[in-house]
């Protein structure tokens, strides 16, 4: 079913297409590099990943298949939990910070890194970010 032109992405597309982009930058592709292998534009990517247009599970299942990862994978860290009896709102997701190629590469590299170098490096961060270099969070 097509959705309204000023409907809001739902908010479970919004993360599947988040983590279609960090998993696709992740592992070093272009968005056309990931439509070509299944089968759509890279625009149609765009609109997958902003959480424009919904993956259909086919697509899913392809990508996840292209990607060396399981369906699950896209749905790790939702918390929307539907609202309840009692409930008026489901809460939903926060995709204020979206990733980029740097800022997942800098976790990836951090990873390797010795605890007391992973410490100065983030203590260097907050710094840089105003946040104070020793606050602990």
């Amino acid at each position: 079913m097509a959705r309204e032109q000023d409907e809001e992405p739902h908010p479970v597309d919004r993360h599947v297409g988040r983590r279609v982009q960090e998993k696709r930058l992740d592992l070093g592709l272009t968005q056309t590099a990931l439509a070509k292998a299944v089968g759509v534009s890279f625009q149609q990517v765009q609109k997958y990943e902003k959480g424009t247009n919904r993956v259909s599970a086919s697509k899913l299942f392809e990508m996840a298949d292209f990607m060396q990862v399981g369906i699950p994978f896209f749905f790790e860290g939702f918390k929307g939990a539907q609202p309840g009896v009692a409930e008026n709102e489901a809460p939903a997701f926060d995709h204020e910070h979206r990733p980029t190629k740097n800022s997942l590469e800098i976790g990836r590299l951090a990873s390797r890194l010795p605890a007391r170098s992973q410490k100065l490096i983030l203590d260097m961060m907050r710094e840089m970010l105003g946040e104070g270099g020793d606050k602990p969070r």
